[in-house]
């Protein structure tokens, strides 16, 4: 055993190592004394794919009807970097998949081989402005990159070369989602020092600049694109995510409905908020929050465990910020912490379903509830902010109503 589920065997015939997750193929009938710059002709397996820039030899291999992309590279490189898209995985960033690693003996010399599983639906930049379907989604891409940065710097990790040949991007309800795809030059720290960040943004600049600058050159962008308005708008944007993320809020008792306000600027950037830590500040008259973020799927598996709520992901994080107001004001109250479990628990009996049982004269068999109570919440947002004070579920359910009634009239 290598690793952390990472099964090691040795094939004696090809004279190869592999170093496998289990519950993965063996790989083992693949062509491993060959390079793979020779496979494309020589295994059956190989599909071609789209694929972005690279400086090592790169195939993908159908392999019992599931894709695998596998990158060839110097001895023990491939280790390493598995094993960091490993800790990444833990860390439920937005990478690729590890499956393992090989080291093989070829025709060539020694070499060692990282095997991922292939991102489906994923595109390489390049396709994205090379096929006229895809436009709506070029102007999401450098929004998608400044955001991914954001996120691993979060996290704790050093790119070391973030580039859109780096880069694989997932379309999003119109919009794109970034996904790390190469490691090599990539580093895991406990947190990132603003000397690192500021290496990272300039690397990225200059990469990113350089890949639409060869998209130009080939005549696939038009020539009068303005490329330092790109790196003034890449470094702005990243900036403006970082800030906002980190920056402390000083609110006043009464204001608790700038919890949701803050919360929702947030989630405006396409960041989730896994927990709220306020703390008194000022001679205990106001409170400080901060807030801290986490990967875009965390609030429909929150929700689902607590409650069994199935929910969209935008639904689910309405309701969980909800519910974590819910348990601030609890814990204040009683004057002791108290579960998020029982927030959960205390906000499904005395407020989801007693809203729903009040809202039942405007529900229909075309009526999703969670839509429905997500609305309410938009409704609730917005006459608070008016007022400047939180009105209530009471004041929201009348308004909403109304506002159906008239709707259905």
């Amino acid at each position: 055993m290598e690793g952390t589920n990472t099964e090691s065997q040795f094939n004696e015939d090809q004279k190869s190592v592999f170093s496998l997750r289990p519950d993965y193929p063996d790989f083992l009938n693949l062509p491993w004394h060959l390079p793979l710059n020779e496979w494309t002709e020589k295994c059956p397996l190989v599909v071609q794919l789209p694929r972005g820039l690279s400086r090592h030899s790169v195939v993908f291999v159908n392999y019992q009807s599931r894709i695998y992309a596998l990158k060839e590279l110097p001895p023990d490189t491939a280790k390493k970097e598995y094993e960091i898209l490993r800790q990444m995985e833990e860390l439920a960033l937005p990478t690729v998949e590890p499956v393992g690693h090989v080291l093989t003996s070829t025709s060539e010399g020694d070499a060692s081989v990282l095997i991922t599983k292939y991102l489906d639906h994923s595109l390489p930049y390049h396709q994205v402005f090379m096929r006229s379907s895809l436009q709506r989604y070029r102007e999401h891409l450098l929004d998608a990159m400044s955001s991914l940065l954001v996120q691993l710097h979060l996290a704790g990790v050093y790119w070391g070369d973030c580039s859109l040949s780096n880069t694989l991007f997932r379309r999003d309800a119109g919009k794109l989602q970034a996904y790390f795809v190469d490691a090599e030059t990539s580093e895991i720290h406990p947190s990132l020092s603003d000397t690192l960040r500021e290496h990272e943004l300039e690397i990225m600049e200059e990469n990113i600049v350089g890949g639409i600058g060869d998209l130009v050159a080939m005549g696939v962008i038009s020539n009068d694109i303005q490329l330092s308005e790109t790196e003034k708008y890449l470094r702005e944007k990243y900036e403006s995510l970082w800030n906002e993320i980190n920056r402390e809020v000083i609110i006043a008792p009464d204001e608790k409905w700038r919890i949701q306000e803050r919360v929702r600027n947030l989630n405006s950037f396409g960041f989730s908020v896994d927990e709220v830590e306020v703390s008194s500040a000022e001679g205990g008259n106001r409170l400080r929050m901060r807030v801290f973020v986490t990967d875009r799927n965390f609030h429909s598996d929150l929700l689902h465990s607590l409650t069994g709520l199935e929910a969209q992901e935008e639904q689910a994080r309405r309701i969980i910020n909800e519910i974590q107001e819910l348990r601030m004001t609890i814990s204040e109250s009683g004057g002791k912490d108290t579960p998020l479990s029982v927030a959960a628990y205390y906000w499904m009996n005395e407020i989801y379903f007693p809203t729903l049982e009040e809202m039942k004269s405007v529900i229909d068999s075309s009526t999703e509830p969670i839509e429905l109570y997500c609305n309410l919440l938009e409704e609730k947002w917005y006459l608070s902010e008016h007022a400047g004070k939180d009105v209530g579920h009471s004041s929201a359910i009348e308004s909403l109503k109304k506002k159906l009634f008239n709707r259905g009239s």
